[in-house]
């Protein structure tokens, strides 16, 4: 069987259907308490007082829990030991979690946590970064940075020079099943954790802290999410370890799920960006030097921040090879909710800053910012040399597989761009009102956790005497189609078809000490884990059939469910049982950690990355001037998944980052009031992609190159890289803006109808 089929996902029939199970759709037993947060109301003060006289005498209510009847330290924080499960004296943001209420029902545990009252002496929150750099209020005492020549000096010796400020907005992930968990006690104090995470793991780490137990007395399930993006990879500590803290205290199994607005109080989103750049260049576009400044609001806590700064600081080059570089990163603490993972983890924002550069300097020019992104290009794969600067990043990590020139040819003559071109240019030319924009942008973006021992992965197989195989795997199903993919792998091992395969829930009791599904490495490290223990087996199956059927090893073949043996033929079924009746083992472990990385975060040098993934988009828009509203006509993308496993989920994949990244840029505003209180709270006021606001024509295909990295099948990973294709969204708004106006327009992300509205008043 071949791994490389578009499969459906492997649940598709069941979500079809409403039949696949999630975590609320679990049967609950008998004695079950459901459990909610009482939150601040403030952004920043001290706690004088928590009055839980209403809450106990609230209907159902059966246990309250503040900070102080804690026996163990429950911390939540997947970083810094800096996030306790309820407020300690202090609130540092509004919704902070204040006590624990258990009661007979969601709806009435909800009820009675709306009845806390707090006292709190307030202070001053801060909530921008302005504010946090005048308070100096930072997670490391000074900025890191990252720098390759003297960048300064070659600043100065430009013959032009440019430079602006970029504010980018965070966003909400909004995945449509909310942060969920249900703890059930077991014997001796153990207790079985099922939890919506994209990591079992950690969750199992910080149950087992809470509790005070062993982390073998902790067991965590996950089969599937309803969507995670990053947001389930640190969030879904709180009411995990919640659950199990009441349920350690009562016997009684307890469940927690956060309602919507609670949800989007509580936890994380994207971290928001100012962009401060100062870029030199000659006269044809060559970039000489580039200067940026990163000011990130990354919350309350430090949560993921450190690292996720770190990778928009390394993406900060995106596909340009430019000689003197320097990245200055700023990460400012801050009375909001902590940000956190999402998908792409700082690489969207870091990409964008230098497409706003090349963008900038292309009008500048007045070229075609095709044209001048194409000469600033790393040097094609084909055309480089060992050793050559002009192919190694700002890190000093060699770029040997670049293939983006010649995949933006054949996206350009695709999607007919030129002609595409002059017709946006004569229709803006004859219509006054609505104006399109067309824009350009690429993509490379390195795979790997960038902390480096997070590369690995285990899996376990079995395979049983009818031939059925069981597969378990580290990685989680968030609905991007991971379990759909490594069970493929495992078919092809064997030969057999993926139906065969049995995909189980991800379970720190079969695979541990398992890394978060994150970083796009699900199926790279999984996949390899899986076939690392799928070719255990079926060497032992080889070695017994060519002793069996006295043949030499070589003429044994697993193909289309039949095993070969020189001239005789079996079912892999029958394969199995004769194996089986001869006691050899059908059950392995397997192992992978991703080879040759070696990175030094504080120097910023080394080879973070396995590889790169590329892709490119054109995107085309029109909007109102009068307005501002806006909406995407059309989007051509072309994207290198390697080899796909699976081509119909990988283009699934695409389609869905694109819109989901274009969202983030155009539509998806986090707004803060002055007091610090979250306004963006419910769908009623934050407003994602509908499928209405997908492009008109959406015209994806995959890239067929030579692929040269040792992965899984020679794949590549497609989960996050495809989200910053909806940088050309962006783009295109920005280029329609421009058709009004000589000036370069000072347009913000995300592109509401509001922040074009007011681009459009600055050119005019």
């Amino acid at each position: 069987m071949s791994s490389r089929q578009s499969l459906s996902h492997d649940s598709a029939a069941l979500h079809v259907a409403g039949s696949a199970r999630y975590i609320d759709d679990i049967p609950e037993p008998p004695d079950l308490l459901h459990l909610a947060f009482g939150l601040s109301n403030r952004a920043a003060g001290r706690i004088q007082n928590i009055d839980i006289a209403k809450v106990k005498s609230a209907q159902g209510v059966k246990a309250i829990l503040c900070a102080e009847d804690l026996e163990f330290a429950a911390d939540t924080s997947p970083s810094n030991h800096d996030e306790p499960l309820l407020a300690r004296g202090e609130i540092y943001f509004d919704g902070q979690p204040v006590v624990l209420v258990a009661a007979d029902s969601h709806i009435a545990a909800r009820k009675a946590a709306r009845k806390l009252r707090l006292q709190i002496e307030p202070r001053s929150p801060i909530l921008t970064i302005e504010e946090a750099l005048a308070a100096n209020s930072r997670f490391e005492d000074g900025p890191r940075i990252y720098e390759r020549g003297n960048c300064a000096e070659a600043l100065a010796k430009s013959p032009r020079k440019l430079n602006d400020q970029l504010f980018i907005g965070g966003q909400e992930h909004f995945y449509l099943e909310g942060q969920v968990a249900m703890a059930w006690p077991q014997e001796n104090g153990d207790m079985h954790i099922f939890s919506s995470t994209q990591h079992p793991t950690e969750i199992q780490h910080k149950v087992a802290d809470a509790l005070n137990l062993s982390m073998a007395s902790v067991r965590v399930e996950t089969r599937r999410m309803g969507g995670g993006f990053g947001g389930k990879e640190s969030q879904g500590n709180a009411p995990a370890i919640a659950c199990a803290v009441v349920a350690q205290r009562t016997g009684r199994p307890c469940k927690m799920r956060y309602d919507r607005d609670d949800d989007m109080r509580i936890t994380g989103k994207r971290h928001d960006f100012r962009i401060d750049y100062e870029v030199g260049f000659d006269d044809d576009g060559r970039i000489l030097a580039v200067s940026f400044y990163h000011f990130i609001r990354c919350g309350w806590s430090m949560d993921l921040s450190l690292p996720v700064a770190d990778r928009a600081m390394l993406h900060a080059d995106n596909a340009y090879f430019i000689p003197s570089m320097r990245i200055e990163s700023h990460r400012l603490r801050t009375n909001t909710c902590s940000a956190t993972a999402f998908r792409g983890f700082g690489g969207p924002q870091g990409m964008l800053g230098i497409e706003r550069v090349m963008d900038h300097v292309a009008h500048d020019l007045k070229v075609d910012p095709v044209i001048l992104r194409q000469r600033n290009y790393y040097r094609s794969a084909a055309r480089v040399k060992e050793g050559e600067q002009a192919n190694s990043t700002h890190y000093d990590m060699p770029v040997n597989d670049f293939d983006l020139h010649e995949m933006t040819e054949r996206l350009l003559i695709d999607c007919d761009y030129k002609a595409r071109r002059e017709a946006t240019r004569k229709w803006n030319k004859h219509h006054q009102v609505l104006r399109r924009g067309l824009a350009f942008s690429p993509v490379k973006f390195g795979i790997s956790f960038t902390l480096t021992h997070l590369n690995q992965a285990g899996a376990l197989v079995h395979v049983y005497q009818d031939g059925s195989v069981h597969l378990n795997h580290g990685g989680t199903e968030m609905g991007q189609g991971l379990f759909q993919k490594v069970a493929q792998v495992a078919a092809r091992s064997f030969g057999i078809s993926s139906a065969q395969v049995k995909i189980t829930a991800t379970d720190t009791g079969k695979v541990p000490n398992t890394s978060a599904t994150a970083a796009s490495s699900g199926s790279d490290l999984n996949g390899m884990a899986t076939k690392a223990a799928c070719d255990c087996i079926r060497q032992r199956m080889t070695a017994h059939l060519a002793s069996q059927y006295q043949t030499d090893p070589d003429q044994v073949t697993f193909k289309n469910g039949l095993v070969r043996i020189g001239d005789d033929c079996i079912t892999f079924a029958e394969a199995a049982k004769s194996a089986w009746m001869a006691r050899v083992s059908l059950s392995s472990t397997g192992f992978y950690k991703t080879p040759n990385l070696e990175w030094d975060r504080i120097r910023g040098t080394g080879k973070p990355f396995h590889y790169f993934a590329y892709g490119c988009a054109v995107s085309e828009v029109v909007l109102d001037v009068l307005t501002g509203e806006n909406r995407i006509l059309r989007a051509d993308i072309l994207h290198d998944v390697g080899a796909s496993i699976n081509p119909a989920i990988d283009i699934g994949q695409i389609e869905g980052g694109y819109v989901q990244g274009a969202g983030w840029l155009t539509t998806e505003e986090v707004v803060w009031d002055q007091s610090g209180r979250l306004k963006t709270h419910a769908p009623s006021t934050y407003k994602i992609p509908a499928c209405s606001d997908r492009p008109e024509q959406f015209n994806v295909s995959l890239w067929k190159g030579e692929y040269r990295t040792d992965t899984i099948y020679l794949s590549k990973a497609v989960g996050e890289p495809p989200l910053m294709l909806g940088i050309s969204a962006f783009l295109a708004l920005r280029d329609a803006i421009s058709s009004i106006g000589s000036r370069y327009p000072n347009l913000h992300a995300p592109a509401t109808a509001e922040a074009v509205w007011r681009a459009l008043k600055g050119v005019a």
